[in-house]
């Protein structure tokens, strides 16, 4: 039963440390030029759910079909990942035209390549809204500082069990000499 408590107790701290890693890579650039982004509508379905977590990589060159996120990052602006339909040279400049798979239309503005974030690699199905939860502060709390506390308050209580044996060990070591 230990056995099968430890497994367990160990998956709980990897998931933990997973999903700070999660929240913090949204946040951050990754090595290798790799972003993770939280898709929130549904215009790319089906290929892309509402909830998914897509990641990203800035490409040499993008093509038509590519799935590639374009635009502004800010507490105001979201980014948009769209499937590029068409692509010119616009004044030496790539130009990418864009469409959501559920739109009827193409998007009305035009994606120039400085614009593009980078190409969706792979999604991640319902992880994203685990991690939009995460960046609420409620979801903050239980997500990620209630079971972070968890693990370092059993941490503690395993260091001072562990400090009490050695002690112990130590004073029936030194007994004093009976008078």
């Amino acid at each position: 039963m230990q056995k099968i408590f430890n497994i367990l107790y160990f998956l709980f701290i990897m998931a933990v440390i997973a999903l700070v890693l999660l929240i913090v890579s949204t946040k951050i650039h990754i090595p290798g030029n790799f972003g993770v982004k939280v898709v929130l509508s549904g215009s790319m379905e089906p290929a892309i759910s509402v909830g998914s977590l897509i990641v990203i990589k800035p490409a040499q060159a993008y093509k038509i079909g590519d799935i590639i996120t374009f635009g502004e990052e800010s507490k105001d602006a979201i980014p948009t990942t769209h499937r590029v339909v068409e692509m010119r040279v616009d004044n030496g400049v790539m130009v990418y035209v864009t469409k959501g798979d559920a739109n009827n239309d193409r998007d009305i503005k035009e994606v120039r390549e400085d614009e593009v974030i980078g190409k969706m690699l792979f999604d991640i199905p319902y992880l994203g809204y685990i991690i939009a939860l995460a960046k609420k502060p409620i979801g903050l709390i239980f997500l990620v500082i209630v079971p972070a506390a968890i693990v370092i308050g059993d941490e503690i209580r395993k260091i001072i069990a562990q400090m009490r044996r050695i002690h112990a060990r130590k004073m029936s070591e030194h007994k004093p000499p009976f008078m």
